[in-house]
């Protein structure tokens, strides 16, 4: 068993949410008991994951995506906003989230995790949002066509992964990857002279603009992108405190 200030200690040495001028507050978001015994982790603080929390008797719920964001503004405690909200107050339940920190970490971040696991080495940071890195960038051992570097990343991520190439055939030797909707951020890797950029979403303009400017981009989904970086702090957690963690990997096919 541990405290909530322990565990709010833990995530604030290692994530450094101070540094990021994000969408909305990193942190604890909502206050529940002092002290906790299990925590659940999620990608986003949704009905069905903090219901799932619940069931499983949490303490604790960490996510990616928390319930709190600039652009919604000022929020009634009415509807399907407080069907996420309430039930963690009647269940004395601490909602923590960590948004651009768990995206950017050079060790538990979203994009490091997941370049790992696809054989990307010497990895830098990348991206830039008002002056702090969103993600990663490094090269491959081995270079990779387009058309095998998407079937490892479907395979990594258990999910579609769209590609836009100016052509499969050719090889990859350097990538930047920042996930999740960070789908206009292929201009960085043109920029700086990147063969390609993994994200999770893609627009309709960007399946165009990205192949013509010679760049291989790969959208392998929102949720599905950012579940790696979660799973890593849920490790990190496990292993600090040795206390029962649990992921809850709510149904996203976005």
């Amino acid at each position: 068993m541990i405290s909530r200030q322990q565990l709010n200690n833990f995530y604030h040495t290692l994530l450094n949410p101070d540094a990021y001028k994000d969408y909305g507050p990193n942190g604890l978001q909502i206050e529940g008991t002092d002290t906790i015994d299990k925590i659940a982790f999620a990608v986003s603080a949704t009905r069905d994951s903090i219901s799932r929390a619940i069931e499983q008797q949490a303490k604790a719920l960490v996510v990616h995506h928390g319930l709190f964001w600039d652009f919604h503004g000022a929020r009634t405690l009415t509807g399907p906003f407080a069907n996420r909200v309430l039930p963690l107050v009647r269940n004395d339940i601490n909602l923590f989230a960590y948004h651009l920190p768990l995206d950017g970490h050079p060790e538990v971040g979203n994009a490091a995790v997941l370049g790992r696991l696809i054989g990307c080495m010497q990895q830098e940071p990348f991206g830039d949002y008002k002056g702090c890195a969103t993600g990663i960038k490094g090269t491959f051992d081995k270079p990779l066509s387009a058309s095998q570097l998407r079937q490892i990343l479907e395979s990594v991520l258990n999910h579609p992964v769209i590609l836009a190439s100016p052509n499969e055939n050719e090889s990859i030797h350097s990538i930047g990857i920042i996930t999740g909707g960070a789908n206009r951020e292929w201009k960085l890797a043109a920029n700086e002279g990147l063969d390609a950029y993994i994200t999770g979403e893609i627009s309709e303009h960007d399946w165009h603009d990205s192949q013509e400017h010679g760049i291989h981009m790969f959208a392998g989904g929102h949720h599905a992108t950012e579940r790696f970086g979660i799973k890593e702090l849920m490790r990190k957690t496990e292993l600090h405190f040795e206390i029962k963690c649990s992921y809850i990997d709510s149904d996203n096919p976005v």
